[in-house]
């Protein structure tokens, strides 16, 4: 590694001192492991499984590793740590919802025999814990706690990532113009990140994913139909989702989660569909900011249904749309 290249790459990162010398070190173990080879997705996941080993699976030394694959310009290893690093809060706050809803004595039930998967853990054994949990839950649980449970998101969300879709809404004169502005600023994103060939999260953009998004006015836009808005996902793996012919590998390239992608590899998923409701507290969540209150959210169509996407149902407050109810 370009030692002196990397830390005035970090410099410019306005990090501190004691904080540069601490990503480099952890890098150099890195790289000491890999000895000599190529970095790669594999090898990525296999390091971080010795730092789980080791308790060195720490947040800020994952972010080691994404500050290296950017100034080394290794999409692979940035791929890699982020699939790691993705919902990694989810099963946590999943223990204590349930915790808080059926009680510390159903929660010991629904988690026995298994644990708080750590930072760090992949995929492929993500789904697996999550295939027992959700089944045990399900069991459990009567639907209203189930309902309750996941009522919201299971990620943490921070309220500054939507500041500016606030300002947007509040610069619209209604819901269909910032729908229309909106979409009209997505696809422009996507654009200049095709342009500059850099990633969204973690899949490439190429002409024919801007293009596919742009002539699917319900990934780029959504629509309202009385007082609904209907939403659906963009395919986590765009480039890949569009070459694929076979249904499952396809909705397999257009799952997002981490605890439930992985189970669609080879066909259909024994992951209950039920969790897909933390990706529609997800999308409400813009929603519940921009007006200021709680909404109801639904999972219309999903991959774990058997569906070839994920459509999401959002119930707009009466002044989002009036008209509706006229």
């Amino acid at each position: 590694m370009d030692t002196p290249g990397f830390r005035k790459y970090l410099t410019s990162k306005e990090l501190t001192t004691d904080k540069i010398t601490a990503i480099i070190d952890f890098v150099q173990t890195f790289e000491t492991f890999l000895a000599g080879a190529v970095p790669t997705k594999a090898n990525t996941t296999e390091f971080s499984a010795q730092m789980v080993a080791a308790g060195t699976n720490t947040l800020s030394n994952y972010y080691a590793l994404l500050y290296y694959a950017k100034f080394t310009a290794n999409d692979d290893v940035y791929i890699a740590v982020l699939d790691l690093l993705d919902g990694g809060e989810a099963l946590e706050n999943l223990h204590q919802r349930i915790g808080a809803v059926l009680g510390n004595e159903k929660q010991a039930a629904i988690f026995e025999g298994l644990e708080v998967s750590p930072l760090g853990t992949p995929n492929t054994e993500k789904v697996i814990t999550n295939q027992k949990i959700m089944t045990r839950l399900e069991d459990i649980g009567s639907p209203e706690e189930c309902d309750q449970i996941f009522a919201h998101s299971l990620r943490d969300l921070d309220e500054a990532w939507y500041a500016d879709a606030q300002k947007l809404y509040a610069d619209c004169g209604d819901i269909e113009e910032f729908l229309d502005k909106n979409a009209q600023h997505f696809i422009a994103h996507l654009e200049k990140l095709r342009g500059e060939g850099e990633l969204f999260f973690s899949q490439e953009i190429t002409a024919e994913v801007v293009e596919y998004v742009r002539s699917e006015p319900q990934i780029a836009r959504g629509y309202v139909t009385g007082n609904i808005l209907y939403e659906v996902k963009i395919p986590h793996q765009t480039k890949e989702f569009l070459a694929e012919t076979d249904p499952a590998q396809k909705r397999y390239y257009y799952c997002h989660c981490p605890w439930v992608k992985e189970s669609l590899k080879n066909g259909k998923s024994e992951i209950p569909p039920r969790f897909c409701e933390c990706s529609a507290g997800f999308h409400k969540k813009r929603y519940e900011l921009i007006f200021g209150q709680p909404l109801k959210a639904e999972i219309i169509e999903s991959v774990l249904k058997g569906d070839d996407w994920c459509k999401i149902a959002i119930h707009l407050p009466a002044e989002a749309v009036p008209e509706a109810i006229e």
